[in-house]
């Protein structure tokens, strides 16, 4: 049953969540601070995709003995664009490292008003949906945008056409597939509440696999920041993947139950 040690008014649960969003803001706030004072080591890590010298082409040229020298080059072409990157990242980069605080904040909120069945999916949706954004984030980070970046980098329609990229949009694809991917790994979490509350079996998923492959490529085409089929195919091919594990956990919760 919820928690109903003593009623609260409706001017007590509005305290209680200015209090909620108060705390929030201000952990965002100094993480971003604290992101913004470490600015080379933060673009250190932004910026290594870029280079041959990534985790990800090492691997894959002890994978393929076929060494690379491959780097981009990035230009700035507005005054004040390198400043506003640099608050825009760390902001970015203290959400992100700030935000299962986030999320139990939220939970402690809500948490009272809810039953303890409630609580515990929620408890078990609020972790394994921050995990699958985390792992979506690190899967584009590592992967999806690495080899993005060298594909399209190094791709020129003629030698005499150089490709000298804007940091603007370096960091904007970056930040979008990032959150993109984040997202879309939450499909799985989602399948499972749906398939917990009796909403959602496999058979339908099955059936409709077909028409869920059209819909992946088309939300791929939408959020790749290129029209090429290449970023194309590695962004929609994670994505069916998650329905595809999605269905085994929809059918495995729906025996559960």
């Amino acid at each position: 049953m919820p928690n109903s040690e003593h009623t609260q008014t409706f001017w007590d649960h509005l305290d209680e969540l200015r209090s909620c969003l108060i705390r929030m803001i201000v952990a965002v706030l100094v993480c971003g601070i604290v992101a913004f004072c470490f600015k080379d080591l933060l673009f250190k890590i932004i910026l290594a995709p870029k280079e041959a010298s990534f985790v990800t082409f090492k691997l894959i040229e002890r994978l393929t003995g076929q060494a690379s020298d491959f780097s981009l080059t990035l230009i700035n072409i507005d005054l004040a664009q390198q400043f506003i990157i640099h608050l825009k990242v760390a902001f970015y980069f203290g959400l992100l490292c700030v935000s299962p605080y986030l999320l139990y904040e939220l939970f402690k909120f809500v948490a009272p008003a809810l039953y303890t069945s409630e609580r515990k999916y929620a408890v078990t949706a609020l972790v394994g949906g921050c995990v699958m954004f985390f792992a979506g984030v690190l899967l584009n980070y590592f992967i999806i945008y690495p080899v993005t970046v060298r594909f399209l980098g190094s791709y020129q329609v003629s030698a005499a056409v150089p490709n000298i990229i804007s940091l603007e949009s370096y960091i904007s694809a970056l930040l979008m597939l990032s959150l993109t991917l984040g997202i879309l790994f939450e499909i799985p979490i989602l399948c499972w509440l749906l398939a917990k509350f009796g909403l959602l079996t496999e058979a339908p998923m099955k059936k409709y696999r077909r028409h869920a492959i059209v819909v992946i490529l088309i939300v791929a085409a939408i959020i790749t920041p290129t029209a090429d089929a290449f970023t194309l195919t590695i962004v929609a091919l994670p994505i069916y993947l998650l329905y595809e594990l999605s269905i085994v956990i929809v059918k495995k919760t729906s025996k559960a139950t």
